[in-house]
């Protein structure tokens, strides 16, 4: 195993194991490039530190932490502490999204909107999930953000996705209660207005954020698919949950999905940031 760097790299080192328990390395980049707490270490140090991480097999290909509650660290990297991060709550994670998309996928369908396509299945470059033709001259471009916590609601926006909502008309963002058996519990639409206020903005020339965390106020919720001109996109009942993010009697008026649009815990997420830990 490589040498011991110096103090800097090293606690570096550590700040990274912390923070890619549940962010990846872009996130944690900006965490550390914008945020004062971490101005102690240079850019230089952190770039380091990863590096090393990488070299020693501290973290995976895919930049996963690899050393397990109760395991012990190799003697060589004694200064780098254990850490909460399992494949298992990974994993969970990413199907958690998987079936928010599934989920909005089936409803659209039995809706009978028509050329509804998971894009993201075919690359995250286009800034959302699902589109679907709403009507002869109307869309829509949904990007869906997944959770199992119906106390309160975090997304996470990248660049990308925030530049794609400013520019495109058609862009909304879904949120999708998952239950345990991966139904659809309560759909709502998150504000862009709202969120045009809440995504940071760039201070320096020399650095720009690429993603952010976002935690949904209720008043910044609408029950249901709301198109940007106002449209509802789904129709039906609405579920029982009386409360769900704070905003009371936000029944979704949703259908149940049929089986295709259930949980599966060996799915992996096709879009980014779906469904980190809060």
């Amino acid at each position: 195993m490589p040498s011991l760097p110096g103090d800097g790299t090293r606690e570096a080192a550590l700040r990274w194991l912390a923070y890619l328990r549940v962010a990846d390395v872009p996130r944690v980049r900006a965490l550390f490039t914008h945020h004062p707490r971490y101005a102690d270490l240079t850019p230089v140090q952190y770039a380091e530190g990863l590096e090393w991480l990488r070299r020693t097999g501290l973290v995976t290909a895919s930049d996963h932490p690899v050393v397990d509650v109760g395991e012990q660290v190799p003697p060589d990297s004694a200064v780098v502490p254990q850490v909460l991060w399992n494949a298992a709550d990974d994993e969970r994670r990413r199907a958690i999204g998987t079936a928010g998309e599934r989920c909005l996928l089936a409803l659209l369908r039995q809706e009978g909107l028509m050329a509804v396509e998971h894009v993201s299945a075919v690359s995250d470059a286009f800034g959302y999930d699902i589109g679907a033709l709403t009507s002869a001259d109307g869309r829509i471009h949904l990007e869906v953000k997944a959770t199992t916590d119906p106390t309160r609601l975090v997304v996470h926006l990248t660049r990308h996705e925030c530049e794609v909502m400013s520019a495109d008309p058609w862009w909304i963002m879904g949120a999708v209660l998952v239950s345990k058996r991966g139904d659809a519990l309560n759909v709502a639409t998150v504000s862009r207005s709202w969120l045009r206020t809440a995504v940071p903005h760039d201070r320096s020339p020399r650095g720009r954020w690429e993603s952010a965390r976002l935690v949904v106020p209720p008043q910044a919720l609408k029950s249901g698919l709301i198109t940007a001109d106002g449209k509802r996109v789904l129709s039906g009942g609405s579920f029982a949950t009386p409360e769900v993010w704070g905003m009371p009697g936000l029944g979704a008026p949703v259908v149940r999905p049929r089986a295709a649009a259930r949980l599966r815990p060996t799915a992996s997420a096709t879009g980014g940031g779906k469904a980190l830990p809060t």
